[in-house]
């Protein structure tokens, strides 16, 4: 999505986790997914650190300001996102690897992040004003992961401004571009370039 903002055209070589290319491993050997390998061999394998990437190479949407108090506050969300949260985020997906507590406890969990973000979106519309940042961007996707683990539970959460800021960012029309199926990536084969589209309005 931050790629899709930025205005940045790279190869996608999408691939099938079970069966990952040497290429990839080689690149980077912890064998996960994003890896992004830029034109001077530096590979980025976190997700935030390719946000950061391409919002300073460009930013026409100014989603990560020149500020230092705002970038500190989008530093504190996603560190919150990446931590705290992540971790019951996983627990509450793959309950079942988690034995140790009932599925409903790592849901509470999740669910104190929740509350802080509900209580943001009940004063403004996006999490840190009136306008997106990267924190928007960037957390977006772990809040659906969260919410489609119950779908049935978290529609009829006390958490209505959550739910309407989260189907603003999936119903959009760069959103549902961008998690179209793509081939698999295949060894020869003529490149894909991603994104694919422009938008006049991607959000």
């Amino acid at each position: 999505m931050m790629l899709f903002y930025a205005g940045l055209k790279i190869e996608l070589k999408d691939i099938l986790l079970k069966d990952k290319p040497a290429e990839m491993i080689k690149a980077s050997p912890k064998a996960t997914v994003p890896v992004l390998i830029l034109e001077d061999g530096t590979v980025l394998e976190e997700s935030r650190d390719i946000m950061i990437w391409a919002a300073k190479k460009s930013d026409p949407r100014n989603l990560y300001p020149n500020d230092e108090t705002l970038r500190s506050e989008i530093d504190d969300l996603l560190n919150e996102t990446d931590g705290p949260f992540k971790s019951a985020l996983d627990r509450y997906k793959y309950h079942v690897r988690f034995p140790e507590h009932p599925k409903e406890y790592y849901r509470e969990q999740g669910e104190q992040f929740f509350t802080k973000l509900e209580e943001r979106l009940s004063r403004t519309q996006y999490l840190l004003g009136e306008n997106p940042t990267l924190a928007d961007v960037g957390i977006f996707p772990f809040i659906r992961q969260f919410a489609n683990s119950d779908r049935e539970w978290f529609d009829q959460a006390p958490y209505p401004h959550l739910r309407e800021w989260l189907e603003n960012w999936t119903s959009s029309d760069a959103f549902k571009h961008l998690m179209k199926k793509r081939p698999i990536w295949k060894e020869g084969n003529p490149p894909i370039y991603f994104p694919d589209l422009t938008l006049p309005e991607a959000h």
